[in-house]
């Protein structure tokens, strides 16, 4: 990570942490780094969009780019445009999953695929050396609400049945695929019943979507739907819920995927891609359907760099990023829905026939801090979280680390018993805290 680039591109409280100066030297920066780039741009419904799409864009015009602007887009929308229509970048103004007042920058290749760390390191160092061309060589900038359809089309095409008969509850949380989602399952065929699938800018993950999907499963259970699918701001992430109401996170979608595609024989290598998060549980229940799982760090990109290293076709992460790579070069919360839909109606069978995996108890805190880096560089920290392994003996699992776009420290805690995991990490949250305070 970099100063301004976190895991996930740059993020932060818009006029604080991300302001119009940041934008503009970021747009800037990428501007420089190629002859009169194009560059494809899009964002989600924040109502700082418009700010900092206008500060990016004009730091990148002011170097000779130019800007075609899509909307109100997926990320991975951008990402699959991107490389369709031969633009050499596609930025996203968002900040996924966190709440209205943050924002953020994403930034994908020609390729599709987002930036690598050295890449966002040398665009970070240009952020210092302004380049501005002369009248003649200045930028350009346009707006193509319309490329939008390409990517619903792409949608659909990905789905060979249709899903006539389907009952389908879908959480867009107020974000990019407010849109997008109805118009690709309504295509295919799929009864859809919207929820948060609002434009004001002001409610974008507010207590909905896949870090809130209490209301899709309340929702689910009241149309008598089929199954459900919360999205994320960016609608990269996905959590899925079954008929009666029970949440099936990203580790049980990438196990129901896996088993999946290993029946077509579409499952490269019988090999699947997670994180250091990724479920003790779910890793046995792929070794018994002799599939392998490789770890990589935290990151959609650190999964997708996993698997392309490997030659592999799915990874994923708990959270909902799941990677469908013989399809898409990121993250693609609709694009997964609707093959865990597909799933459903070609084997004729309920999505919880398919989740039958027992994965180990699991406690998660994230503990807001005002200095991340110096919590978790604490000779304290260390000497806390070397007593509870002890405690815990094996069998077990414990993760602390800093978040890549929030300063926030996470605590994961996995082992067998719920109690004994969750009062491990009761007692390494309460040293974080000392910690950060000074005690």
């Amino acid at each position: 990570m970099g100063i301004f680039f976190g895991t996930d591109g740059i993020r932060g409280r818009v006029c604080e942490e991300l302001d119009y100066d940041i934008a503009f030297k970021c747009g800037n920066a990428l501007g420089s780094s190629k002859n009169k780039p194009k560059i494809l741009i899009g964002c989600d419904t924040r109502l700082s969009a418009s700010y900092l799409t206008a500060s990016f864009s004009a730091g990148a015009m002011t170097a000779g780019a130019t800007i075609v602007d899509v909307g109100i887009c997926p990320t991975p929308g951008i990402a699959y445009l991107t490389k369709k229509l031969g633009f050499d970048y596609g930025v996203v103004i968002s900040a996924s999953h966190n709440p209205p007042e943050h924002n953020g920058i994403k930034i994908f290749g020609g390729d599709g695929y987002k930036l690598g760390d050295k890449t966002e390191n040398a665009l970070e160092r240009n952020f210092l050396h302004q380049k501005c061309q002369n009248f003649e060589n200045l930028g350009s900038y346009t707006q193509n609400f319309c490329l939008l359809k390409k990517y619903i089309n792409f949608l659909i095409e990905s789905c060979p049945c249709n899903l006539f008969g389907l009952k389908v509850v879908l959480d867009a949380s107020n974000g990019a695929s407010f849109k997008t989602c109805k118009a690709a399952f309504k295509k295919l065929g799929a009864t859809v019943f919207a929820i948060n699938c609002h434009n004001d800018g002001k409610n974008i993950n507010n207590n909905c979507g896949s870090l809130h999907p209490e209301k899709l499963c309340q929702t689910v259970v009241k149309k008598n739907a089929d199954l459900g699918f919360a999205f994320d701001g960016d609608a990269d992430r996905i959590i899925a819920c079954d008929c009666n109401g029970n949440i099936l996170d990203g580790d049980i979608i990438l196990f129901m995927l896996a088993k999946y595609f290993k029946s077509l024989g579409l499952l490269k290598n019988n090999t699947v891609v997670g994180t250091r998060h990724t479920n003790m549980g779910l890793e046995n229940a792929l070794n018994n359907l002799g599939i392998k799982l490789l770890r990589s760090d935290i990151g959609d990109k650190y999964v997708i760099e996993k698997m392309l290293e490997n030659n592999l076709s799915l990874g994923g992460e708990q959270s909902g990023h799941i990677i469908l790579k013989d399809y898409a070069t990121t993250g693609d919360g609709v694009l997964t829905a609707i093959k865990l839909a597909q799933m459903v109606v070609s084997l004729k069978k309920p999505i919880s026939h398919f989740a039958k995996v027992k994965l180990f108890p699991q406690a998660n805190i994230d503990c807001p801090v005002n200095d991340k880096m110096r919590v978790i560089n604490s000779q304290k920290l260390a000497s806390v979280v070397s007593e509870q392994e002890r405690v815990l003996g094996s069998n077990a699992r414990i993760m602390v680390r800093v978040s890549g776009t929030e300063n926030k420290v996470r605590i994961m805690v996995e082992c067998k018993s719920s109690q004994k995991a969750l009062k491990s990490a009761k007692q390494i949250e309460s040293a974080v805290y000392e910690i950060d305070k000074g005690v």
